[in-house]
């Protein structure tokens, strides 16, 4: 059936609607199954994602109409459609009155994307009303109070040079608190590897005192604070809880140097809400284990990397993994760079929406994912920041010397590109970032060819 009368408006005019600030506008990109019009199957997903169905129902009223979702332009060359979502469709909280993430997805990328008229329907940007942004939590702690532990400006404090415990599964308590120690030597932050947790092998109640150890060993004989983000995941609210204080009593003054971690993909909105509202002096780590299901470049229906990102500020994330950006073993490109701007700064250009936060706290982009210092410069290059964090584990344990030395070849990276360096001529001065080449040839071969004459190597 066709609903384009009621569903869809193209005299709509975006600019009004973003006046307005009485809608979530949305793009997607959307093409419709063999057979099925381009107008009529984008007001279908209108209907289907608001107050209508496939027929007409008898309980409708002028009331609800005013809550239709609408289509206001099309794009049918480039099978982009964008829809403009009532404020009032998404369900709000009983106990405070704010809105919720998880409405918003149940809507705007709920049953449309199962619906045998379309084809492919993908989420790539939205637009929050600034009007209504004091309606989702955002971050209660950025990246500014990471800087203030480490002795940092508070605006502009730089590159924190971090790391995974590598193998991710496998290690038991005293090795693991020993490659946290080890790491701790020369860089800054150690998290958890997504899976981390409480296996048999290696119980929370016995590795997470020799971490604190560690921590304060390490702290004692650098002289520098250490940060530690402890892995919270879990499918019940409780054990969420527990491990959170668990956590928090074992580390007791250093409990502020703690971020807590959750899988907010594979955990959903609910997680990350929990850990933000529950412990919010806490720094709360998005990892996003499992978004490649959806978000993958080849991926034609969900929700984009971009998206899910933009998605976490609202949340409250204070920090989220956002690839590397071409520059390391995951997927994407130099021109995933948006992502991560769109979460730093308070009003951004995205793929369609120019969103501004109004004063909201930003989100930490962090990098994983097969980095190491000789991959940082060009990195950093690109971006054209180091206010991050990177969680390098093969960068630092795969060190030739150890995995000190990997976490300053890390920091010296960022030092060189911060003093406009050629990085051969600056590795001659810097022998962990030196040793890097040694550490990591097959990268050294491809990124600076010639560096074995240059840097006096022969092997």
């Amino acid at each position: 059936m066709d609903q384009s009368n009621r569903y869809a408006d193209l005299t709509l005019k975006e600019e009004d609607l973003i006046k307005g600030q009485n809608h979530i506008l949305v793009a997607y990109t959307m093409q419709p199954a063999t057979g099925y019009g381009y107008l009529e199957t984008a007001a279908h997903v209108a209907a289907e994602s608001s107050t209508g169905t496939n027929v007409e129902v008898s309980t409708t009223d002028d009331f609800t109409k005013d809550l239709d979702a609408m289509v206001y332009d099309i794009d049918e060359a480039e099978g982009i459609m964008k829809v403009a979502y009532p404020f009032d469709l998404f369900d709000r909280n009983g106990i405070d009155g704010k809105t919720m993430v998880v409405s918003f997805l149940t809507l705007a990328i709920g049953n449309n994307q199962g619906m045998g008229d379309v084809s492919n329907l993908q989420m790539f940007d939205f637009w929050v009303p600034e009007t209504k942004l004091h309606l989702f939590d955002g971050p209660s702690v950025d990246i500014s109070h990471m800087w203030k532990l480490l002795g940092r400006p508070r605006v502009n404090g730089g590159y924190i040079a971090g790391t995974i415990i590598k193998p991710k599964l496998g290690l038991r308590p005293e090795p693991f608190a020993e490659a946290a120690y080890q790491f701790w030597l020369g860089g800054d932050f150690i998290k958890n590897d997504e899976p981390q947790g409480n296996q048999v092998f290696c119980p929370m109640k016995k590795v997470i005192p020799m971490v604190v150890d560690s921590m304060k060993r390490a702290q004692d004989e650098t002289g520098e604070a250490k940060l530690f983000s402890a892995n919270i995941t879990a499918d019940d609210y409780h054990e969420m809880c527990y491990r959170a204080d668990f956590v928090l009593e074992s580390f007791g003054e250093f409990a502020p140097h703690v971020a807590f971690l959750v899988d907010g993909y594979v955990g959903g909105p609910g997680m990350v809400t929990t850990a933000r509202r529950q412990y919010s002096s806490q720094y709360l780590h998005y990892h996003r284990a499992g978004h490649g299901a959806i978000t993958s470049p080849s991926s034609k229906r969900g929700y984009t990397a971009y998206v899910l990102a933009k998605l976490s500020r609202l949340m409250g994330a204070s920090g989220i993994h956002v690839g590397t950006m071409g520059f390391g073993k995951m997927e994407g490109g130099n021109d995933d760079n948006i992502i991560a701007y769109m979460i730093e700064r308070d009003e951004c250009q995205g793929p369609v929406y120019y969103q501004k936060w109004e004063g909201m706290k930003p989100v930490t982009p962090i990098i994983s994912g097969g980095m190491n210092a000789l991959r940082l410069p060009a990195f950093f290059e690109n971006l054209g920041h180091g206010n991050l964090i990177n969680t390098a584990g093969g960068g630092s344990y795969g060190h030739i010397d150890s995995p000190a030395a990997g976490a300053k070849s890390l920091t010296q990276a960022f030092d060189c590109w911060t003093q406009g360096a050629d990085p051969i001529e600056y590795a001659k001065d810097h022998i962990e970032f030196a040793r890097a080449f040694e550490s990591f040839p097959g990268d050294a071969d491809t990124l600076y060819p010639g560096w074995r004459e240059k840097l006096g190597v022969h092997k």
